[in-house]
C-alpha cells in the first residue's frame, strides 16, 4: 500500500522565564507581536525548528529562516533570541570559530596540494596556507621553484601542527594564512589541546581564549621555561621553550641565515620528566579555567599557575590534600580560584 508522508505539526512556541545572564542581549518592550503564549523575558531560549513569530512586520536575521510562500520566522540554531528594532536574530550557544585578519591561530594540516596546504583551524571552512606564504631555506625572498612544489610535503605534511596568522579572508568565508615570521611555523616538543566552547557562541563569550596583546608567552617553572601559545580559535599548544639563534632577535636582512631545514623537522626532542610534568600542569589549568567560564589570558594563567604551585608545595609539606583532583581540571581550578579570591 502507498505510504503518505504528512507535514510535521507546527508546535506553539513556549519561552520559559529565565534570569538575565548576558548583558549583550537586546530585547524590546513590544512582546505582543509574538505568539499569545509567549512570556515577557529578557532571556528567550529557542531551539532549531521552533517558530519565533508569524507577524510579517518582523525581519529575519542570523540564525533564522523563512520558508517559501510564508511569513513565519523559524529558528535554525539553538540559542538566545535577539531583537533589534524589527530585526530578529538568534545568537547560538555554540558556534564555529569565525576568523578575523590578524588572528593568531593554531591549525592542523589536513591535505597537501600543488601549491598550498589545507589547514583545519576549527572554522566553518578549511583555511589555506600558500607555498608563497612560508619561509623557505635559502632566504625569505627566494623565488619559489618547481623543485619547491615537488618537495612541498617535506615542509608540512598531513597531521602536522603549526601556528600561523590570518592574512586575508575570502568571499566564501575561508581564511588564508601565513608563517613568514620566525615566531610562526611547525609545532613540536609539546602538548596540543582543543578547548570546548570556543568559536564565538554565548558559551565562548563567557569563558575561553580572548584576543590579547600577547598570545605567545614564556612561563618560568622550576624545571625550566615553557612556551604557551593561545590560539584565538580555541586551540592551545604548551611546549618546551627553545631559544632562537644566540637568543637574539633576527633582522629581516639576516632571516635567511636562521631559516634552515630544522625549522620543518617533525622529530621531537627528548624532554626531561620535570618539563613534561609542567607542560601537563599548565594544559590542565587552562582546560580548568575554560570549564569554569573564566577568560583565559597570560595574566590569568600566570596567577593560577603560581597559586597552584604554592598549594602543591603546602600539600607536600603538610601532608594534606589541598587540591581537589577528583573533579578533574575544573575541580583543580576551582580550588585555586578559591585561594585567589580568599587572598591567601
Amino acid at each position: 500500500m502507498p505510504i503518505s508522508i504528512l507535514p510535521p505539526a507546527v508546535q506553539v512556541p513556549i519561552h520559559d522565564d529565565a534570569a538575565a545572564e548576558d548583558s549583550d542581549i537586546e530585547m524590546s518592550d513590544d512582546e505582543n507581536d509574538f505568539a499569545p503564549t509567549s512570556k515577557k523575558s529578557s532571556h528567550n531560549i529557542v531551539t532549531p525548528g521552533e517558530t519565533i513569530t508569524t507577524d510579517p512586520q518582523w525581519m529575519r536575521g542570523h540564525g533564522t529562516y523563512i520558508p517559501p510562500s510564508s511569513t513565519t520566522i523559524i529558528s535554525t540554531v539553538a540559542g538566545t533570541l535577539h531583537k533589534t528594532n524589527k530585526l530578529l536574530s538568534v545568537q547560538p550557544l555554540r558556534a564555529r570559530y569565525n576568523p578575523e585578519i590578524g588572528d593568531l591561530v593554531i591549525g592542523r594540516i589536513v591535505s597537501v596540494q600543488t601549491k598550498k596546504w589545507s589547514v583545519d583551524i576549527a572554522g566553518p571552512m578549511l583555511a589555506s596556507l600558500p607555498l608563497s606564504a612560508i619561509n623557505l631555506p635559502g632566504g625569505i625572498l627566494r623565488r619559489r621553484t618547481a623543485v619547491d612544489e615537488l618537495n612541498i610535503r617535506t615542509f608540512f605534511s598531513e597531521g602536522d601542527l603549526l601556528v600561523a596568522e590570518v592574512q586575508s579572508l575570502h568571499s566564501d568565508g575561508s581564511a588564508s594564512l601565513h608563517t613568514r615570521s620566525l615566531k610562526y611555523g611547525k609545532l613540536r616538543n609539546g602538548m596540543f589541546t582543543a578547548l570546548s566552547g570556543a568559536g564565538g557562541g554565548i558559551l565562548s563569550r563567557r569563558g575561553g581564549i580572548v584576543r590579547s596583546r600577547r598570545q605567545v608567552f614564556t612561563l618560568q617553572t622550576a624545571s625550566g621555561e615553557i612556551s604557551v601559545i593561545l590560539g584565538v580559535n580555541g586551540y592551545i599548544f604548551v611546549s618546551k621553550h627553545t631559544e632562537g639563534k644566540e637568543g637574539k632577535e633576527t633582522s629581516i636582512t639576516k632571516l635567511e641565515e636562521s631559516v634552515s631545514e630544522t625549522l620543518y623537522s617533525s622529530q621531537n626532542d627528548e624532554l626531561d620528566p620535570g618539563i613534561l610534568k609542567e607542560i601537563a600542569r599548565v594544559s590542565t589549568l587552562i582546560k580548568g579555567l575554560v570549564a569554569c567560564g573564566t577568560k583565559v589570558d597570560e595574566d590569568m594563567i600566570v596567577r593560577v599557575y603560581e597559586t597552584a604551585v604554592d598549594m602543591e608545595a603546602e600539600q607536600v609539606s603538610m601532608g594534606e590534600k589541598l587540591i581537589d583532583t577528583a573533579g578533574g581540571p575544573k575541580g583543580v581550578v576551582q580550588s585555586v580560584l578559591a585561594r585567589l579570591q580568599g587572598g591567601s
